[in-house]
């Protein structure tokens, strides 16, 4: 399913790539909450190893941008998926996982990870990218979709005063942190 899945999004993403200019704006149903900055693979790769990820995982990574954190997560053994709101990202994750030779671990989906359309509760791990009030944000829906036990991990930016987290890492000079769903 995950390999059908990104071959239909690699052919949708080269179309919105063949597409004149007004036609890829349109694709975006809203302005992205946060300008895209690249993770770092050594970044990417110890936010996977602080979380823990392993073959039983299924890591989402919310505002997945170019893959990075996807293909560490796949590179790690477990299924993941990514989720952007623009179509430029999607299609530069989509050519990296595929250069990778990653595509049977990897789902990429165009949309808003705010959308409560998009479920996000099969995983066990969470992967974050997100300015601290985006993080915040997310807080409710982390703690009722996700199962206890599920992590949630981030780069760069907490989840400020509301949730402190459970492990704080640091690779090359970047934190990283760690939050657990805990028990009902």
């Amino acid at each position: 399913m995950g390999k059908l899945l990104v071959a239909a999004i690699l052919l949708l993403t080269t179309a919105l790539a063949a597409a004149p200019a007004a036609q890829q704006t349109a694709a975006p149903v809203r302005e992205p909450d946060v300008i895209f900055v690249a993770t770092r693979q050594a970044v990417a790769d110890g936010m996977m190893k602080l979380a823990n990820v392993g073959k039983n995982d299924v890591v989402y990574d919310l505002g997945c941008g170019d893959g990075q954190l996807v293909m560490a997560a796949a590179r790690a053994g477990a299924r993941a998926v990514g989720i952007d709101i623009d179509p430029q990202r999607i299609a530069e994750a989509t050519a990296n996982v595929k250069a990778a030779g990653l595509e049977n671990r990897i789902t990429l989906i165009l949309g808003d990870i705010f959308d409560p359309k998009i479920k996000i509760g099969e995983a066990t791990v969470v992967s974050l990218y997100l300015l601290e009030r985006l993080n915040i944000q997310l807080i409710p829906r982390l703690k009722t979709e996700l199962k206890p036990g599920s992590r949630v991990v981030s780069h760069a930016f907490t989840m400020g005063s509301q949730w402190a987290p459970d492990k704080i890492g640091n690779v090359e000079g970047t934190p990283i942190y760690l939050w657990t769903i805990p028990k009902p």
